[in-house]
């Protein structure tokens, strides 16, 4: 009898080495190669003309990017929104999901060990001669239990690749949702600031306007100017302070918009209005093909590429049979001190192997469904990079075009300025009808804001420049310093 056990084990033990010495074909992983999906790169932005470059890695730190705008009270403002800023937050969450997701792939390349114990007590009833007797005993286990699936496909090996891939598309998302919410930041502060220069610009006008219907009403009582000057003058003043309330309640909004972006109740957060002059910072530029390691965007489309590819791998591996290995090893007795005893422990190995016959078909589903899967990524990814493209293209041309219009638009203030002085010094004179004034009036304050929006609008600009080219340029050397 023991030769007959001894040499079941032995075929057990043949059978478990067996299938353990088939763990080395894992290095076999199935699926297709990854490679990076080939998009048309040129050699240089078209709107570029001859705008700095610089010279970018991949690995440089971005930076605190909003520091060239040389604003204390924005840098500590858009420090905050890593920090407070809930959307930011959630996507942080999502990368350490993506990470413990990560973590428990890996694991299932490693056995599963567990331990197991139990007591019971119980009684049996027995009779005899009309007698019922009651017997209680006591029953006791212990025993330790080992599984393993070896990969020898591969399968295992691609989930954690799978997973690996998708946790660094997470964290490029955590960092575009990072640089979307600081940009956001630093644009509603530019407005805010603007409606500044704006409400200063109007108090100005106000100020004029109520001058100068202070002359049309001391013409009016002298007799030598109409009613209707006077009344001109008055819906003169009056437009521009109906203006000037609706500037506070759009520089209110854009306050409220910035105590949300660093997660603050808008009824706890103020910030005081300044004397305020718009910066606009020289923005170094890179090659195209730079931008493919810059922009978080186009390394998350990138990296859900690689995870989509991993998954053909997985689903091809339903082809091949599932190995498994097992071992236990406990012993039992109706006393705790049986359970130290060797006479009774017990032992077990044992491995299995499945093989799917028939499926109609439910394998070769998913591997389609896989490559569509990758080949939908792919193009994903290829749409990222053009958009990215197209989105560094609009902002040179805005920043270039803006430049320009500066120029041009602060002769046009400066000419409506003087314009509005003479007008008025002929009124006085009487030289000029007050709708003369008004005229002149209205296009000299069009002008003044037209040209404070202006500035504002170029400051966004580089705002939107900075974001297209994936964030800021500290410690990327640029051409030329």
């Amino acid at each position: 009898m023991r030769q007959i056990l001894r040499s079941r084990t032995h075929r057990t033990l043949r059978t478990v080495l067996v299938a353990a010495l088939l763990a080395p074909l894992a290095g076999c992983v199935l699926g297709p190669r990854y490679e990076t999906p080939q998009v048309s790169t040129p050699a240089q932005f078209k709107e570029a003309g001859d705008w700095v470059l610089a010279t970018p890695a991949d690995d440089a730190a971005r930076g605190a990017w909003w520091r060239v705008f040389g604003d204390p009270v924005l840098d500590a403002l858009a420090a905050q929104v890593a920090v407070s800023n809930q959307n930011v937050a959630a996507a942080a969450a999502a990368y350490d999901q993506a990470r413990s997701l990560v973590r428990q792939q890996r694991a299932s390349l490693f056995p599963v060990v567990t331990l197991d114990g139990a007591a019971n007590r119980s009684s049996s009833g027995t009779g005899s001669g009309g007698t019922i007797a009651s017997r209680i005993g006591n029953t006791y286990q212990v025993s330790m239990g080992a599984s393993w699936e070896p990969d020898v496909w591969g399968r295992l090996r691609l989930g954690v690749a799978g997973a690996s891939a998708s946790a660094q598309a997470s964290a490029a998302d955590l960092a575009s949702a990072q640089l979307s919410a600081q940009g956001e930041l630093v644009v509603d502060y530019l407005n805010l600031r603007e409606a500044d220069v704006q409400s200063q610009l109007l108090a100005e006008t106000i100020a004029a306007y109520q001058r100068a219907l202070q002359i049309a009403q001391n013409r009016y009582a002298a007799g030598i100017a109409p009613k209707t000057d006077v009344l001109q003058a008055q819906t003169q003043l009056a437009n521009a302070q109906a203006d000037l309330v609706a500037l506070q309640q759009n520089r209110a909004q854009y306050e409220h918009a910035i105590a949300v972006l660093i997660g603050k109740p808008p009824a706890e957060f103020t910030l005081e209005s300044v004397v305020w002059q718009p910066t606009v910072p020289q923005v170094p530029l890179m090659l195209p093909a730079m931008l493919l390691e810059r922009r978080p965007d186009i390394a998350a489309a990138e990296r859900s590429v690689a995870a989509a590819n991993a998954q053909i791998g997985i689903a091809q591996a339903g082809y091949f049979p599932s190995i498994g290995l097992s071992g236990s090893y406990g012993t039992n007795g109706s006393r705790v001190a049986d359970l130290f005893s060797t006479s009774a422990a017990g032992w077990s190995l044992g491995a299995s192997l499945a093989q799917r016959i028939f499926d109609a078909g439910a394998v070769s589903a998913q591997v389609a469904s896989a490559r569509a899967a990758q080949r939908r990524a792919a193009a994903i990814y290829r749409q990222t990079v053009l958009t990215a493209f197209q989105d560094v293209e609009d902002q040179l041309s805005a920043n270039r075009i803006l430049e320009k219009q500066l120029d041009l638009r602060r002769t046009a203030s400066e000419a409506a300025n003087q314009a509005e002085q003479q007008v008025l010094n002929r009124y006085k004179a009487g030289q000029v009808a007050y709708t003369d004034v008004i005229t002149a009036q209205t296009t000299a304050l069009s002008a003044r804001r037209t040209l404070a929006q202006l500035q504002a609008n170029r400051q966004s600009a580089a705002v939107a420049l900075i974001q297209a080219l994936g964030g800021g340029w500290q410690g990327l050397g640029v051409a030329g310093e």
